[in-house]
């Protein structure tokens, strides 16, 4: 089933190069169903490659998505134009009386700051607070999962000594949880940050589980027991390149403390294609959280609040604190085994 999207959004001829089907406001109201309602909170500097990677993962699930766009009011956006955020994205304050079936909220690139220094932080708690009434499930992704754990449960941020970035091994923690049903034991996942949460914050919230977890790069999902949020904290979303042209964006910019991708380039060379080695685990976990949404939600969103406030959007699963390998000897591939090692051939 397509997605719906605002006519004219620039995300729309990438989509149709990939035969991903989008439909425009008239084409899909002909189609004679209830569509998820979705809106997406975009921090990101470069909001169109950001449109463009959501959308694709949406596109995936056989349901129609009804696409709405939010901004903060609080922060201005310098790398995308002030005409694409006029034409398609509006303010909190006109979101205050609609429900929603899911909300999206992306990362930004201010991990390194404390929350209270970020300019929209006050504007953010109150999307939120906003959200925990008038939204079934929430996605937070990356510095979105880390501001709403700690504003919802009080999880702390911690800074990291170097950015980790690259690509980690996520171990699952209970392969019959809907959320992850289908992942492989390990699935790799993107990383680009330089800061993490506190694990100790999060296993001691009964209210928290940990759905997967890695030795290197810690929980790479949270969710609530009820599943009513969910916290990403790498970026399963990303496109093939993203974090090649982090790399040299960096790299350009003469920083002096950029580490080199782990797991990405073959041969741990930036010359050669890097490996796209996440992607059906992203698909997957997209697929999966849509068609619970589907499944959960009431056909008439002015239910949410009352639902919301009874903590019941679904069913309670029983995930254990102590993250792991899901494996009792302790076997952790993709470390340091050269996984991604190509050797060309004369």
């Amino acid at each position: 089933m397509p997605i719906k999207i605002p006519g004219g959004l620039p995300a729309r001829d990438i989509l149709d190069s990939e035969r991903i089907f989008a439909l425009e406001k008239p084409e899909a109201e002909r189609q004679r169903v209830r569509p998820l309602k979705m809106v997406i909170l975009n921090l990101m500097p470069k909001k169109i490659e950001t449109e463009t990677q959501l959308l694709r993962l949406i596109s995936k699930s056989p349901l129609q998505v009804d696409i709405d766009f939010m901004k903060t009011g609080t922060h201005e956006s310098t790398h995308v134009s002030a005409d694409h955020l006029v034409k398609f994205y509006e303010p909190p304050e006109s979101f205050a009386d609609n429900y929603y079936d899911g909300l999206i909220v992306t990362g930004a690139p201010v991990e390194h700051l404390p929350f209270e220094q970020v300019d929209y932080w006050d504007e953010f708690r109150r999307i939120l607070d906003w959200a925990a009434s008038h939204v079934f499930s929430t996605m937070y992704l990356c510095w979105g999962a880390m501001g709403a754990l700690n504003h919802r449960y009080g999880v702390r941020k911690i800074g990291l000594p170097e950015k980790i970035f690259g690509v980690f091994p996520q171990y699952l923690q209970d392969e019959y949880c809907f959320l992850t049903n289908g992942f492989d034991e390990i699935a790799l996942q993107p990383h680009s940050r330089v800061a993490a949460v506190s694990e100790q914050d999060v296993a001691a919230n009964p209210d928290l589980q940990v759905l997967t977890w890695g030795p290197r790069s810690g929980p790479g999902l949270i969710a609530t027991r009820d599943f009513s949020e969910v916290f990403a904290l790498g970026h399963w979303e990303y496109g093939k390149y993203t974090l090649a042209e982090e790399y040299r964006r960096d790299m350009e910019r003469g920083l002096d403390n950029v580490p080199f991708p782990t797991n990405y380039f073959p041969n741990d060379d930036p010359t050669i294609e890097p490996l796209f080695s996440w992607r059906a685990h992203a698909n997957l976990l997209w697929r999966n959280w849509l068609n619970w949404v589907y499944q959960m939600t009431p056909y008439d969103l002015t239910e949410v609040p009352q639902l919301r406030a009874q903590r019941r959007p679904g069913t309670d699963h029983v995930v254990r604190h102590a993250p792991s390998s899901p494996r009792e000897d302790g076997f952790r591939p993709f470390l340091d085994d050269g996984y991604g090692l190509i050797v060309p051939h004369d």
